[in-house]
């Protein structure tokens, strides 16, 4: 039980550094365009990450049940994941590189996984298919939930950015630039707050999922018989995102953003492009957008890949020479990167930890 505890308490470390790492997914636009200042910004990204947290969990089970077989995960599976996770958002962070959370949390995970399963590559649900409830076949697994939508999620975010932004300067050709100006800074409050409920919406379901999946494995195992009564919320003898998961993770999350990631809204905000508050509120509302459609498919897009890209395409709208090229390819390269080092720093982990730790 107490290793459980450990555990998710390093879920909440993951989820308080996905807040702060990803604030910028949120906030960047809106604070680089001035419409709001940076407390502002961050305090309604914090918000709204609560109320998109508590908004669904399609995700979630994606994430929890539907990549990895939990035959083989353990309380220190889930344990050696986060800390790929956090190391990597960290590293991230310090560089100030816009990666994927949620990418570095799959990555984790497979990558555990396949440590706990020996090397059996057969561990990680590569894709799937079963019929649903209402005799649709329906498609679950690493390949269709987050490869596809890894590739297809930024080339939405561009090519919808770019053209949501093209269709705006048709619309408002005619207006005064004061009139622009005016006009997207009332409407970019909005749309930075629909992102910010996105953002919650995409990512709190994620470590959801995981502890779900903790307090699963654990009950399963026998590790939780006779809990004293103030614990009993812990036992899960079904797969299930019980309340209590729903609100410690958006709570952790809201409080995380709170606490703000300047490096990466640097990065997002005024490196890449130069934005003005029509552009932040194209950016914003593609970004989001995406987010809720995947989000109700169970798919874990990443947050980052969707704004980062929605930013690129309004950029290229605005002109095409307006995106600086080389911090883009820095970046990709990153999102690259991010599920082949965290699956290798999680296998890593566990292969070292489980000659010391028997859970």
């Amino acid at each position: 039980m107490l290793f459980l505890l450990i555990v998710i308490f390093a879920v909440f470390i993951f989820e308080y550094i996905n807040g702060f790492h990803d604030a910028a997914n949120a906030i960047a636009t809106v604070v680089s365009t001035r419409v709001l200042s940076p407390r502002s910004a961050v305090l309604m990204a914090a918000a709204f990450n609560l109320f998109g947290a508590l908004s669904g969990e399609a995700v979630a089970k994606t994430v929890g049940a539907g990549l990895v077989d939990t035959t083989y995960v353990t309380s220190l599976t889930i344990l050696c994941a986060m800390l790929a996770g956090i190391c990597w958002n960290l590293l991230t962070w310090w560089t100030g590189l816009p990666t994927s959370s949620s990418h570095a949390l799959i990555g984790g995970l497979c990558g555990a996984a396949l440590g706990s399963a020996n090397g059996k590559w057969s561990v990680i649900k590569w894709s799937v298919h079963k019929v649903d409830a209402a005799g649709k076949v329906v498609y679950d697994g690493l390949f269709p939930k987050v490869i596809v939508p890894m590739i297809s999620s930024p080339i939405a975010g561009l090519a919808i950015g770019f053209c949501l932004m093209m269709l705006i300067f048709v619309l408002v050709r005619s207006w005064r630039l004061s009139t622009v100006n005016r006009t997207f800074s009332k409407l970019q409050l909005f749309s930075a707050a629909y992102m910010g409920w996105g953002h919650g919406f995409a990512d709190a379901q994620k470590t959801m999922g995981i502890i779900a999946l903790a307090t699963f494995t654990a009950t399963k195992a026998g590790k939780l018989e006779h809990l004293p009564w103030f614990l009993a919320f812990l036992y899960t003898p079904t797969f299930q995102i019980h309340t209590w998961i729903k609100f410690a993770c958006a709570a952790v999350m809201a409080a995380g953003t709170w606490a703000g990631g300047w490096r990466i809204i640097r990065t997002l905000g005024h490196k890449m492009v130069s934005l003005k508050p029509v552009h932040g509120f194209a950016a914003e509302a593609t970004g989001a957008t995406i987010l809720l459609v995947a989000g109700q498919l169970g798919m874990p897009v990443s947050t980052t890949h969707a704004i980062t890209t929605s930013i690129m395409g309004v950029g290229l709208a605005k002109r095409p020479g307006a995106l600086d090229t080389e911090l883009v390819e820095r970046i990709v390269w990153a999102w690259i990167f991010t599920i082949p080092a965290t699956m290798g720093l999680a296998y890593v982990f566990f292969r070292m930890l489980h000659l010391f730790i028997a859970v």
